[in-house]
């Protein structure tokens, strides 16, 4: 779902500064009230012995944050993100920084540590060269005037003129890239490696505005970005290379499975923690399930949003999701369907999501599969209930036995 984040990112000027002693990869965990916050740091000398500095915050898909140096020297440090009205002062004792993060005029303090290796590894992401054939591809969405841009993987020991299925990628909310890539993890990427080997293509593209895609996600809804993927599928059939071709979408990704496939535009379709409820309704289950998770008390109703909305008001995107619901569009749907969630999902919750897909699905095609996964959580990494939203701490991008299931679940329609 879309990240409501502490921080306001924006694009700011790099300044810099004095030699600096403090260099590398520096952590620490800012404590703001009931909020436990990884900060990290990055300190680094130029070649022509300038000085840049970037922060990261993982926990909020949050990297690479450009910062202006007004202080580095063998012992301190002080920088500043103006936009977003941050800052961070310290100093240097027996291997630690102390010092204060300051934003929006509070003051927090904050030691730092030197960190070995600020990125998690990723095991399950390929490194080695491809052994299938990977093809760079774009299609036209007419009605919105934009070219999108993406990636078709062919399966292993794939020969022209064989027919296989071909899936079409459809990420979550917010703009994302053609891997899915958040919270340092890219999942789409991993499923179509996973794919590949399976036998499988997949076409997975940029958003709009995003990569190599054209367009804007200024003044974007739901139903724009479904026009995007109708665009993709209609691509897909019209090259005439593959056998069948599904739909596979994960969280808003998965709504517009929904979407697409009420009006008969996929062969099979697979929702990956897709809503089934209203989306108002969805928002405060999520809301709810977050602060039970901080140990605060569920106090968000439809009504608090409804309400809160008001008070910000020309936000489309949130606007259409508030007032979507599925229920229609799945009653609708005639091919086959496999919806799976993970028990841990705090952002659509299993229980009341599965329950309504599997209500309000009229088709009761015997290939249908509505699964909850146990130990999962949104992003279908193994968890524990205390960590369900530690998505970029957790090495593991996808359950493997999740992966497998869906390729199983294609090979098999």
């Amino acid at each position: 779902m879309r990240k409501f984040i502490l921080l306001t990112l924006a694009v700011m000027t790099i300044s810099v500064s004095y030699a600096q002693e403090i260099n590398g990869i520096w952590g620490g965990i800012l404590h703001a009230g009931n909020q436990k916050l990884e900060i990290v740091f990055h300190f680094n000398q130029s070649a022509d012995g300038n000085s840049t500095a970037t922060m990261d915050v993982p926990a909020q898909s949050a990297l690479d944050i450009p910062l202006t140096i007004k202080l580095l020297t063998v012992d301190s440090v002080s920088v500043e993100a103006a936009a977003i009205q941050m800052g961070y002062t310290g100093k240097l004792n027996n291997g630690t920084i102390t010092g204060i993060f300051k934003q929006y005029g509070i003051s927090f303090p904050m030691e730092l540590t030197p960190k070995a290796d600020g990125t998690p590894a990723r095991p399950q992401e390929p490194r080695e060269t491809a052994d299938y054939k990977t093809e760079e591809v774009s299609f036209t969405n007419p009605e919105a005037g934009i070219s999108l841009a993406g990636t078709l993987t062919y399966p292993v020991n794939y020969t022209p003129g064989e027919k296989v299925p071909v899936v079409l990628m459809i990420t979550g909310s917010g703009a994302q890239n053609r891997d899915e890539e958040v919270f340092g993890h890219r999942p789409f990427l991993v499923m179509a490696d996973y794919l590949a080997r399976q036998g499988i293509a997949s076409l997975r593209y940029d958003d709009r505005g995003v990569g190599a895609s054209g367009g804007t996600q200024t003044g974007c809804t739901s139903a724009d970005l479904a026009q995007d993927a109708a665009s993709g599928l209609q691509w897909l059939k019209a090259i005439g290379k593959f056998s069948k071709t599904d739909i596979l979408g994960h969280s808003e990704g998965g709504m517009i499975a929904f979407m697409l496939g009420a009006e008969g535009k996929a062969d099979f379709l697979v929702s990956m923690a897709g809503p089934g409820i209203k989306g108002d309704t969805l928002l405060a289950e999520q809301q709810n399930a977050i602060l039970r998770l901080k140990g605060i008390p569920a106090r968000t109703s439809v009504n608090t949003l409804r309400e809160t909305m008001a008070t910000q008001p020309g936000n489309v995107w949130l606007e259409y999701f508030m007032d979507y619901d599925p229920q229609c569009d799945l009653q609708r749907i005639t091919v086959p369907l496999m919806a799976i969630n993970g028990s841990l999902d705090l952002q659509v919750l299993p229980g009341s999501n599965l329950s309504a897909i599997r209500n309000h699905l009229a088709n009761r095609n015997p290939k249908n599969l509505i699964r909850e996964y146990p130990g999962l959580n949104h992003l279908f990494q193994h968890c524990e209930p205390a960590t369900a939203m530690d998505y970029y701490e957790i090495e593991e991008t996808c359950s493997p036995e999740v992966l497998q299931d869906i390729a199983d679940w294609i090979q098999g329609l």
